[in-house]
C-alpha cells in the first residue's frame, strides 16, 4: 500500500510540475472549442465520430492544463438536402425527420464519452435568434 501512495504522489507531483510548465507558454484566455456543425441529411458515421473525438481530446488537453474551455457540437438542420431526405424517408415533416438525426449524433456522443458544454442544433430558438439578430446588422450596416 505504501508503494501505491508514493506512485500516486509521483504522479500527481509530476502532474503539477506539467501544470506549472505549460502556463508559461499559453494564453490564459478561455478556449472554445467546436466541431463541425453535422449535417443531417444521413445517419451519423466514422468521420463524425473521429471529429467529435478529436475536438474532445483537444477540450479535455486544456481542461488538464488548467484552462478553461467551452466545447460545442452539433448538427445543420437547414437546407434543400434535408428537405429531400426528408422527402425521401417515407415523406417524414423535416423538423421530425432533424430530430430523429439529431438524437442519432447524441448518441454517438454518448457512446464515445464525448464530454461537449453544448448540443447546439440550428434551429435551437436561441440560434435562430442570434442569427437573425446578426443579419439585421449586417443589413443595417450595408445601406
Amino acid at each position: 500500500m505504501k508503494q501505491l501512495n508514493t506512485q500516486m504522489s509521483v504522479s500527481k507531483s509530476l502532474q503539477l510540475q506539467w501544470q506549472l510548465h505549460s502556463r508559461r507558454y499559453v494564453s490564459t484566455k478561455a478556449h472554445y472549442i467546436t466541431t463541425p456543425i453535422f449535417y443531417v441529411n444521413a445517419k451519423p458515421h466514422l468521420g463524425h465520430f473521429y471529429s467529435m473525438t478529436l475536438a474532445d481530446v483537444y477540450n479535455r488537453w486544456n481542461k488538464f492544463n488548467g484552462r478553461e474551455t467551452f466545447f460545442t457540437t452539433g448538427t445543420d438542420e437547414h437546407g434543400l438536402k434535408v428537405q429531400n431526405a426528408a422527402a425521401a424517408a417515407d415523406n417524414t415533416d423535416p423538423k421530425l425527420f432533424c430530430d430523429r438525426l439529431s438524437d442519432k449524433f447524441k448518441e454517438l456522443a454518448g457512446i464515445g464519452d464525448i464530454k461537449y458544454d453544448r448540443f447546439i442544433r440550428t434551429t435551437d430558438p436561441d440560434h435562430l435568434e442570434s442569427v437573425n439578430a446578426f443579419w439585421k446588422i449586417v443589413w443595417d450596416k450595408g445601406k
